[in-house]
C-alpha cells in the first residue's frame, strides 16, 4: 500500500486503518487520560506537546523460519523528508526480500559506586560480590516477579568499587525496576561488608549516555540487521550505484567516525530510534545509546550491494512508561507487537532502511534538495 496516492491525512489513515485493522480514533484526538498521567507520566501537569506522526512502509522483515512479513513504520518527527526518506529505504529492502534481523537481550543495568576507604577493602569488597551473587540474585528478585538477576560486572578504581547489574525487565523497559533491585542489593552489601554506598546510580550503568561500555558489554538490547540491495533496485529506487554508496559510507561512517572521535559509526541511527521511541512511548532520553552503532557495507561480486547496522544498546519496552498512552499505544498496534523483543527488530530494520536511503541521497547529491522540498515547503 502507497500512502502517498492519498491527499489528506485522514484519507491515509481510513487506509492503514483497514490495512492493519486498527482503529486510530486516538491518534486523532491526541487523548490521554490526565488523572492517570498525572500520576506517573508527568508532574505539574498542564497540557501536551504535539508532534507530527507520519507513517513509513511497508517494510519486509524475514523471521528465522524464511518467512516474511510486512510492517508500517510511525514515525513522529518535526523534521521534513525524514519519513520520505526511511519509505524510500523500506521500498529498497522490500524489494530486495526483506531485512533480515537477529536481537539478543543484553538487559537492563543499573551501577552502583560503593567508597571503601582503601584499596585493600576495595579488593575484598570485589571479592565479596563475587562468591555471594546468588544471595544478591534472591534480594533483588525479592523486589519484583517480573525482574531476573542476569549478573554483576566489578571494577576498582583506588578507594572505589563501580558494580554494573544486569536484569532481565521482561517486556519493560525497566529502569525503575533495576533501581529498586539495584538498592536492595546495596543495603544487604552495606550490612554485611560495613562498606558505603554513595550512590545507587554512579555512572558504571551507563544510563542515558554514549558509552564504550555500552558498546563493548550492550545493553537492553544487542540488534543487528542485514539486507543484500540488487543493483537494478538501487539504481531505480535510489537512484545511484552500489559502488557510489560504499565509498560514501567508508568516508562518512568509518573515516569521517574516527576523525571526529565519533561513538556512532553510522549515517543517522538517530533520527529513527528517536522517532520510532517518541511514537511509541520510550523515553527519549535513551536516543544518545540508541545513536551508537556501527554500518558495514560491500559490494559483492555480483554488484550487490550487502549493508548492516549493529545497535549494541537499544533501550526500550512495550510495557509501562509512556507505552500506556493512548495514542502511543494505537502506535504500537500500527506494529502489531506485544512484546520488546519484536519492537527491538522492527526498530532495527527501521534503521536499516534509513541509513540505505540517507547513504544513497549523499552518495547521488539530492540531500539538500529533498530537504528544500520537503522540509521547507516547496513543492
Amino acid at each position: 500500500m502507497d500512502l502517498r496516492g492519498y491527499k489528506s491525512a485522514t484519507e491515509r489513515r481510513t487506509a492503514l486503518e483497514k490495512e492493519v485493522k486498527v482503529d486510530l480514533q486516538d491518534i486523532v484526538s491526541f487523548s490521554f487520560d490526565e488523572a492517570v498521567v498525572s500520576a506517573k507520566n508527568c508532574e505539574n501537569l498542564i497540557g501536551s506537546v504535539h508532534v507530527p506522526l507520519g507513517i513509513a512502509g511497508p517494510l519486509s522483515i524475514q523471521n528465522s523460519e524464511s518467512r516474511i512479513q510486512n510492517y508500517y513504520i510511525p514515525l513522529a518527527t518535526t523534521e521534513g523528508a525524514l519519513v520520505a526518506s526511511v519509505s524510500r529505504g523500506c521500498k529498497a529492502i522490500t524489494l530486495s526480500g526483506g531485512a533480515h534481523v537477529y536481537v539478543q537481550k543484553a538487559g537492563m543495568t543499573r551501577g552502583p559506586v560503593f567508597y571503601t576507604a582503601s584499596l585493600e577493602k576495595s579488593k575484598k569488597l570485589t571479592e565479596w560480590i563475587g562468591k555471594n551473587e546468588q544471595v544478591l540474585k534472591k534480594v533483588a528478585e525479592k523486589t519484583s516477579s517480573h525482574l531476573t538477576y542476569k549478573k554483576a560486572f566489578v571494577r576498582m578504581l583506588g578507594n572505589y568499587v563501580f558494580v554494573r547489574f544486569s536484569f532481565d525487565t521482561q517486556d519493560a523497559m525497566g529502569m525503575n525496576m533495576a533501581t529498586i533491585a539495584t538498592e536492595a542489593i546495596s543495603e544487604i552489601i552495606e550490612k554485611e561488608t560495613g562498606v558505603q554506598c554513595l550512590a545507587v546510580a554512579g555512572n558504571f550503568d551507563i544510563d542515558k549516555k554514549a558509552s564504550f561500555l555500552n558498546f563493548i558489554e550492550n545493553r537492553g538490547f544487542v540488534v543487528w540487521a542485514e539486507v543484500v540491495l540488487q543493483k537494478d533496485i538501487i539504481n531505480s529506487v535510489l537512484k545511484t550505484t552500489p559502488q557510489k554508496i560504499f565509498d560514501v559510507w567508508l568516508a562518512k561512517c568509518m573515516v569521517g567516525s574516527a576523525m571526529s572521535g565519533s561513538l556512532g559509526f553510522n549515517a543517522q541511527f538517530a533520527n529513527i530510534v528517536a522517532a520510532m521511541g517518541i511514537a511509541t512511548g520510550q523515553d527519549p532520553a535513551h536516543v544518545v545509546e540508541g545513536s551508537m552503532g556501527i554500518t558495514t557495507t560491500k559490494v559483492l561480486e555480483n554488484d550487490d550491494l550487502h549493508i548492516s547496522v549493529y545497535l549494541p544498546s537499544l533501550i526500550l519496552g512495550t510495557v509501562g512508561g509512556g507505552t500506556g498512552l493512548a495514542t502511543q499505544k494505537e502506535a504500537l498496534a500500527i506494529l502489531g507487537v506485544a512484546g520488546s523483543e519484536k519492537l527491538a527488530e522492527i526498530t532495527a530494520a527501521a534503521v536499516l532502511a534509513g541509513e540505505i536511503s540517507l547513504l544513497a541521497s549523499l552518495s547521488e547529491g539530492s540531500l539538500g534538495k529533498a530537504h528544500q522540498k520537503l522540509g521547507r515547503g516547496k513543492r
